[in-house]
């Protein structure tokens, strides 16, 4: 595992870590990772700009000092609205994923994997986390993880008990194949389950439209839920679901509580559900990890 991170910002910096635990100082960290980090900087100044007006691009340089080079180049890079990251990083080859949650980190799945032939799910990588495949592979399943632009006649192929959609940069607009794929897939009637980017394909393939939050989540601790049982949630999106555009066919089951954006849907008679939020965070929360056990009944039910 490396940092995904191009750059950081802080207000200070320990070059001398005294944390029995560390190994590294952060500047150590960076260098050896390639990342370039800025210090002395006032963020809280910095949090009340970007609350106010809204997550923006920015740069930092040690080859571009003028300030009206640098601020230029800041505006002529894209936007995230209408980027299509997926292609990025999405994998290049199919390959199968057994290992579960390891023991030390395991919280208690309350599915046992069966003894038979385990379930068969194919997830389509839009930028997956392994995290996911481990809770995946800790509730039974045998995981192939297939690249964002296969086609559904091969996804089929596979004979796969359940679809699962994963998580991914960018705007989930622009991720083409992805749509069409899972609208193909809707005929077949198999239980999908999605997460992040995959709920907002999801929905998209039901006919709803995204929209660019104006800051997105970020974080733990967002909670999520409608009127009784609120779940304490992992959120990492820049782009939500808008409500108005959700088919008759397709209710809400979870809101962000903090902002009220669409966090949960479900079809009224398709197998077919979705989360904004991780429900595999790692170390927690893990309140929403009954979705994986949700995710196998569906699967289970036919068989």
């Amino acid at each position: 595992a490396y940092p995904q991170i191009r750059g950081a910002i802080a207000r200070n910096i320990s070059r001398r870590p005294s944390n029995w635990r560390s190994a590294q100082s952060l500047p150590d960290y960076f260098k050896e990772h390639n990342i370039l980090g800025i210090y002395g900087i006032d963020t809280r100044s910095l949090t009340r700009k970007l609350r106010s007006a809204g997550a923006m691009n920015g740069a930092i340089s040690t080859e571009i000092l003028d300030t009206t080079e640098l601020l230029e180049t800041v505006q002529a890079a894209p936007s995230m609205a209408g980027l299509n990251l997926v292609k990025e990083v999405t994998t290049q080859k199919v390959y199968e994923w057994s290992e579960p949650t390891n023991t030390n980190w395991e919280f208690g799945a309350t599915v046992e994997a069966t003894t038979d032939t385990p379930l068969t799910v194919v997830a389509l990588d839009f930028g997956i986390k392994r995290n996911i495949l481990r809770r995946l592979a800790s509730y039974g399943c045998r995981v192939i993880v297939v690249p964002a632009d296969t086609p559904p006649e091969e996804i089929l192929q596979y004979n796969p008990d359940g679809i699962f959609l994963s998580n991914g940069p960018g705007d989930p607009a622009t991720v083409s194949e992805g749509i069409a794929t899972t609208k193909a897939l809707l005929a077949s009637q198999k239980p999908i389950f999605g997460i992040c980017m995959g709920h907002q394909i999801l929905g998209q393939s039901l006919g709803a439209q995204t929209f660019k939050l104006k800051f997105g989540h970020r974080g733990l601790n967002h909670p999520a839920g409608l009127q009784q049982q609120v779940e304490i949630t992992s959120q990492n999106h820049g782009f939500a679901i808008d409500p108005d555009s959700l088919d008759a066919e397709v209710e809400i089951t979870h809101l962000n509580l903090n902002d009220r954006t669409v966090a949960g849907l479900r079809h009224k008679s398709l197998p077919l559900f979705s989360v904004q939020y991780h429900p595999e965070a790692s170390p927690g929360p893990h309140d929403a990890d009954y979705l994986f056990e949700q995710f196998v009944k569906l699967m289970r039910e036919p068989r």
